[in-house]
């Protein structure tokens, strides 16, 4: 990579930090954008700096927002039926598989190890949601700490005598959710089972 001029080196850089980015592909990544013109450059980089400062997270569900937060705010969901998951981004995901209900985003997991506590997450926000829920589903990747956060939330949730469901197993241990394929997501919510 020494053959590469400075900038060009550091923009390799910043792309190989992305996920399932290599270093081949940061270095054809660099080398598109260096060849192209610098209008859509300006796009592009205009299109990342929008990203940040146009979106944020709903107060309620925890969901990524523009404006208005459209789960919330939507007359046809199934307000009674919630969906718990990790990140904001395992609803994009969620949504793919049909799921018409309502969300709430964790924020992370229950990671004792990693000083994690319910305390850091969303869980009291949970709790005041749960007056007009009749069914529960958690959908947390089957990890030891999804285990744990599944577990602490189950108890939590039954305490108010609402039936708690999670992801079918068809879901491979140890797979984060953004890396399953819709099929599976699909009918592994349709397959949930009471915990």
């Amino acid at each position: 990579m020494n053959i590469y001029p400075n900038t060009l080196k550091e923009l390799i850089l910043k792309f190989s930090k992305l996920p399932g980015i290599g270093k081949k592909t940061a270095e054809r990544l660099s080398i598109y954008i260096l060849n192209s013109n610098k209008e859509e450059t300006v796009e592009f980089s205009n299109a990342l700096v929008n990203l940040k400062d146009s979106i944020s997270t709903c107060n309620v569900c925890h969901c990524f927002t523009e404006d208005q937060c459209h789960i919330c705010g939507s007359e046809s969901r199934l307000k009674n039926l919630l969906c718990i998951v990790k990140d904001p981004t395992d609803v994009f995901l969620i949504e793919k598989s049909g799921f018409k209900g309502i969300y709430h985003v964790l924020g992370g997991l229950i990671a004792p190890f990693d000083g994690i506590t319910p305390e850091k997450l969303n869980i009291d926000l949970l709790s005041k949601r749960l007056d007009a829920i009749d069914e529960v589903i958690v959908a947390i990747e089957p990890s030891h700490d999804g285990d744990i956060t599944t577990i602490y939330l189950s108890d939590i949730i039954k305490e108010k005598g609402i039936k708690v469901s999670r992801l079918a197993r068809g879901v491979p241990v140890g797979t984060s959710l953004e890396f399953i394929d819709e099929i599976t997501l699909s009918h592994s919510i349709n397959d949930r089972v009471e915990i």
